[in-house]
């Protein structure tokens, strides 16, 4: 005999097996959409009337690199209209009770999963290009001019605020979101103008850096901290030094 409790946890396996439903099959859409470029770029090159055996083999071998790009452009272009359609984003300052499987807890699941399947397939080898930069912001991050990201685990576009000249070093974890006690917490990361974060350093949620600061290599920043301008900081958790300390 069903109980009173049994409603609830229904709703909630209801909910999650949705969003697993919607999310593979708007990834599918996406990936299979994305692929149609390079096919197509493919289909022509096959065509082309060469005589010569060795000369078709150079032709496919030169075309891997062009139907690539193709595929990776559109990628990053489908991936994020997509989320922007569909409203898949991560909710400002919230704090999401994983077993509740909650509807905005559920967007974020299939928000951050898309940006994980295009940091695979796109950001491997295009991250550190103004093609990655570009599709951040159209993936809801906010950045000025000239910014340059050598980073594919940038997560949580849409809480991401980067002012002009900011540099990303390689290998950075910079979200805006983090779990704690089975709750995912968010908060927007404010970086202001020519801010240089270094290589490997993590960066926690409702991080705020200012104008001309920067965060060594390796460096973590704790959540919710604020960097003052004109500064630099490093070390775990970081502090700020002095310009002899630096050196």
């Amino acid at each position: 005999m069903a109980t009173r409790n049994d409603s609830p946890a229904r709703g909630r396996v209801g909910r999650a097996a949705w969003a697993v439903l919607t999310g593979l099959v708007v990834e599918s859409a996406i990936l299979g959409l994305s692929v149609l470029p390079a096919a197509l770029f493919w289909r022509w090159s096959f065509d082309w009337n060469l005589t010569l055996t060795w000369l078709r083999v150079v032709v496919l071998s030169m075309s891997l690199v062009p139907a690539y790009l193709l595929f990776a452009v559109a990628l990053m272009l489908l991936s994020a209209g997509a989320m922007r359609l569909l409203g898949w984003r991560t909710p400002a300052d919230a704090e999401l009770v994983i077993a509740d499987m909650g509807w905005p807890l559920l967007r974020w699941v299939r928000y951050a999963a898309s940006i994980h399947v295009t940091r695979v397939f796109a950001g491997t080898f295009l991250q550190a290009t103004p093609l990655w930069t570009f599709y951040l912001r159209l993936n809801g991050a906010r950045m000025g001019r000239g910014v340059y990201v050598n980073s594919g685990t940038l997560s949580d576009h849409n809480l991401l605020e980067f002012g002009d000249g900011v540099v990303i070093g390689a290998g950075v974890h910079l979200a805006g979101h983090m779990v704690e006690g089975g709750v995912v917490k968010t908060g927007r990361v404010r970086l202001g103008r020519n801010v240089t974060i270094g290589v490997g350093a993590v960066v926690g949620i409702g991080v705020a850096v200012g104008d001309n600061t920067e965060v060594g290599a390796l460096s973590m920043v704790p959540k919710h901290s604020a960097l003052v301008a004109d500064a630099i900081y490093g070390g775990v958790p970081v502090r700020r030094l002095d310009r002899e300390t630096r050196g």
